[in-house]
């Protein structure tokens, strides 16, 4: 059994800095047609820790490029945001997420038999 990604969107409304590392932020803002210094102007913010840009988050907390259907730079996501949940979750992931649930249910079956 392995998570498969249902984009339901769960993980990008959880609040948290979105770390953009390496060449992400070229990447992003080539995506979306941008220059990179106004794409880090307008769209990213420091860290906690001071030591990585993050993406913006709306006022409730979610991701600013979760869109009604998704990510809106799904192609182009930072490696953060690929590796849920095997590098990182939040607690009660598997309960919020459409893929957490499914899976809950096939381990739980694996189980029984």
């Amino acid at each position: 059994m392995s998570f498969e990604c249902l984009r339901c969107g769960a993980c990008c409304r959880w609040e948290g800095a979105v770390k953009l590392v390496d060449d992400e932020v070229d990447k992003i803002a080539s995506y979306l047609g941008m220059d990179v210094n106004d794409f880090i102007r307008d769209h990213t913010g420091i860290t906690p820790d001071r030591q990585h840009l993050s993406l913006l988050s709306k006022s409730d907390g979610s991701c600013e490029y979760l869109g009604e259907n998704g990510c809106l730079i799904n192609p182009v996501k930072p490696r953060q945001c690929r590796e849920f949940p095997e590098k990182w979750n939040f607690p009660g992931w598997m309960d919020e997420c459409a893929s957490g649930r499914e899976l809950k249910k096939q381990q739980s079956t694996a189980k029984q038999l």
